[in-house]
């Protein structure tokens, strides 16, 4: 009866394991192991004597996170793959500059970033076949809603900034070579200025995407760059921060499709990719751009700009 029970209790536990190895779409943050296929392994139930059902072809991205905390990447996902059932995609989320060095260990099928300095970079290097455009919001500045810099009404952000410098007034930055990041030194660069001192605080849990930095800069009564569904989706938790420039040509946020080199780097699935892609593009997913939000928000989050 002891050695009954006993085995009883090792079957509980083993079942109890197996069922705490489900995962869903998004993958963890650690850089992706080799992947022969993105279906999970399951135990097969199909009698000996047919044939087991052939396993899911996989796509695994490696995308700015940003697209991701809006929602719009599992969005498409769901409404490719409800097309394309046999296909199942997988994503590493993380800012572009960490998607890209990620996309070069190779295991990586695409990209899916948006600062042009670095996609270029990665192009010209090999890793990348081509910048494929896909959609953009833009860039906004934020800050409290009594705005002690004074930018509101400013004639362009080069001045806003100006203003939070000359005054020190708090600036969180993300810091971390994201797709945001970059966009942020641009900006101060193109005004003349590279922003020091205490007031310019880089964020240390910036990596973990602007819907943390945007947070934490309302918890600071900070100012901050950010783009727009960011502020938008998170309108509702913010309780000090409101839009004080935008509109500015420089802010515009361009977000890029890039496949791959099957040539440079292992264990890329070329052909899949590629079909994902000309999807993406194609009017169906550009629809789903447009309208993405308009529904939970009363505004579009991002815009078509596929040619």
């Amino acid at each position: 009866m002891r050695k009954k029970l006993s085995l009883l209790l090792v079957s509980l536990l083993m079942a109890a394991l197996l069922l705490s190895a489900c995962g869903g779409t998004e993958l963890p943050q650690e850089d992706p192991a080799p992947v022969e296929d993105a279906a999970d392994a399951v135990e097969d139930a199909t009698p000996v004597e047919e044939e087991p059902a052939e396993p899911a072809r996989g796509i695994l991205l490696s995308t700015t996170i940003g697209p991701v905390d809006a929602g719009i990447i599992d969005a498409l996902i769901d409404a490719y793959t409800a097309e394309h059932p046999e296909i199942a995609i997988r994503y590493l989320a993380r800012g572009t500059g960490k998607a890209i060095e990620t996309a070069k260990g190779g295991n990586i099928d695409m990209v899916i970033v948006h600062a042009k300095s670095l996609e270029e970079q990665f192009v010209a290097e090999g890793y990348g076949t081509e910048r494929i455009d896909f959609m953009y919001n833009d860039y906004v500045l934020v800050g409290p809603a009594e705005d002690p810099a004074g930018v509101k009404g400013s004639a362009n952000i080069g001045e806003a900034l100006k203003k939070i410098s000359d005054t020190q007034s708090k600036f969180i930055s993300r810091g971390d070579n994201s797709g945001t990041h970059v966009k942020e030194v641009e900006i101060w660069a193109d005004s003349g200025m590279e922003p020091a001192g205490d007031w310019y605080e880089v964020y240390e849990k910036g990596s973990s995407g602007n819907k943390a930095t945007l947070l934490y800069t309302d918890e600071q009564s900070a100012y901050t760059i950010i783009d727009r569904a960011t502020v938008i989706t998170n309108r509702d938790a913010l309780n000090n921060l409101e839009v004080l420039h935008e509109n500015d040509e420089i802010m515009l946020n361009y977000i890029t499709l890039i496949p791959c080199n099957p040539e440079m780097l292992k264990n890329i699935n070329s052909e899949d990719a590629a079909d994902f892609i000309e999807w993406l593009t194609g009017d169906e997913a550009q629809e789903i751009v447009r309208t993405f939000g308009v529904d939970q928000y009363g505004e579009a989050l991002f815009f078509p700009n596929a040619k």
